[in-house]
């Protein structure tokens, strides 16, 4: 079996699902997404850890003239994405169920479509089709805040697709520089790893990566899309750009940026690793003053990805293992955090924090499972957040000790304002407007029930999937290392 039928089957269910009329196709939607993570469990259940290789390989050509190929794998960098996306996709369109949405087959049908978009971006090993997937992710969640969306949808998803698209551009300038380079003219990406570019192209090459990557993550001060877009989208679009589309950008940056340019990123780290830390810093001082819960958790989104930036940037291992796991930690508690706030706001009709107070006491299934999931953000230990940015704080630590130092107290500011979020929206007596709160449903017990066992048994245990990326992280450390080596070598 290889991992093509991961990128079809998406691509099939958003056509079915266009044929579906009425909220059938929510059922028909979920189904076939639940298919899709089958699939994708009895894959996983195959790779060899020991492995740093691709495996699963799917190789056709597309355009062979072109050097272009359709070829796609799995290995120890990419199967944390691939998780996440056939893992997040069902639980976000659960999430779907009590709200009603105008052309609804168009809207599922985007879903996948989208998810169709991520696949390509995680598994591609040709520059070409990362492009393509990269720009056909875009798409589904433009249409999705742009037609679902808030009131300020259309100025706020128009800013959103300029800033993603004008970095992607200079992205594709670097695809095709190095699409020349290369003898036979070829997008592989094996190929790149083994271009001998001088500093200069490597500067260039990761200066035009870093710019789409940065944008996509977002690192500050190229975040500015992010708030008012969360702020604006449907729930679950919030939940697909925060939970999955996010990690575009980290996981570009680990697969194609520095492996690519690494004398590149050796000679300009200390820049973009700056950025991220400052995007945490600042992240973190708006959290304390926004009272709109989505807004809030957008900013506490700014601050968790940049210290993903930040440990992955700081190129060590800790830091670099930590990133893994934590796009993972940080797709599942988010999306968990989202669909909480969702439940408040379908019911309740408000996002302003001051306006809620004592959900606790009439819906105390949802505060509790609200509780698991926030502490698991906030990295208490024993919850999948600790492992995570323990590992991430070590890499930037052994880096640099005040870039390691100014993270440490963000977290602790990061830890203040959740809880305090919390203990406003949940605790305290209830007014006129939350006493008419009531707990969630079966099907909203599931998928929270869902979160908050993997945010414990992560938590508890997270060597497995600790174990999954080890090998092939520890090989492309030693790779990028070796390179940044001899070039120094070469330049004394």
């Amino acid at each position: 079996m290889t991992v093509s039928i991961l990128l079809f089957l998406p691509l099939l269910a958003a056509l079915a699902l266009l044929f579906i009329k009425g909220n059938a196709v929510k059922s028909v939607a979920l189904a076939l997404s639940l298919v899709e993570l089958a699939l994708g469990i009895y894959i996983i259940s195959q790779f060899q850890t020991n492995v740093s290789g691709p495996q699963f390989v799917f190789d056709a050509a597309w355009m062979p003239k072109l050097g272009i190929y359709f070829t796609a794998a799995l290995d120890g960098i990419n199967i944390i994405p691939v998780i996440l996306t056939v893992g997040l996709i069902p639980l976000i369109i659960g999430t779907t169920f009590k709200r009603e949405y105008n052309n609804p087959s168009a809207f599922y049908a985007l879903i996948m479509f989208m998810q169709f978009g991520l696949m390509l971006v995680f598994t591609a090993l040709d520059g070409f089709m990362f492009y393509v997937g990269w720009e056909v992710a875009l798409i589904p969640i433009y249409f999705i805040c742009g037609m679902w969306g808030g009131e300020n949808r259309v100025k706020v998803t128009l800013k959103f697709f300029i800033y993603t698209f004008a970095g992607s551009l200079f992205m594709l300038l670097a695809l095709i520089y190095l699409y020349l380079q290369t003898p036979e003219h070829s997008f592989d990406l094996y190929k790149f790893y083994a271009l001998k570019l001088n500093n200069t192209q490597q500067s260039w090459v990761f200066a035009a990566f870093l710019l789409a990557f940065a944008i996509k993550m977002p690192i500050f001060p190229l975040h500015t899309w992010q708030p008012d877009t969360y702020t604006e989208a449907p729930a679950a679009g919030t939940m697909l750009l925060s939970g999955i589309m996010l990690k575009m950008g980290i996981y570009g940056a680990i697969r194609w940026m520095i492996p690519i340019a690494p004398v590149g990123f050796y000679e300009w780290q200390n820049n973009p690793l700056w950025l991220a830390i400052a995007g945490i810093v600042y992240a973190s001082i708006i959290a304390f003053r926004v009272k709109d819960s989505k807004r809030l958790i957008a900013y506490s989104s700014i601050a968790h990805v940049g210290l993903i930036a930040a440990g992955l940037l700081a190129w060590t291992i800790q830091g670099l293992q930590g990133a893994m796991i934590q796009m993972l930690n940080h797709g599942l508690e988010v999306v968990g955090i989202f669909f909480v706030l969702d439940i408040i706001e379908r019911q309740l009709k408000t996002r302003d924090i001051d306006q809620l107070g004592g959900i606790a006491k009439i819906a105390p299934q949802l505060a509790i499972a609200f509780l698991i999931i926030v502490l698991g953000s906030v990295g208490l230990p024993l919850t999948n957040g600790f492992i995570g940015e323990f590992l991430l704080l070590n890499g930037v630590y052994r880096y640099d000790m005040w870039m390691g130092i100014v993270a440490g107290l963000t977290i602790i500011q990061g830890a203040v304002y959740m809880l305090r979020a919390y203990k406003n929206i949940m605790q305290g007596e209830t007014n006129t407007l939350t006493a008419t709160f009531t707990d969630i449903t079966a099907g909203e017990k599931l998928i929270l029930g869902i979160i908050c066992v993997l945010v414990i048994a992560i938590g508890v245990y997270p060597q497995p999937i600790l174990h999954l990326t080890e090998s092939s992280v520890t090989q492309l450390m030693n790779e990028v290392n070796a390179k940044i080596s001899a070039a120094l070598i070469h330049k004394n």
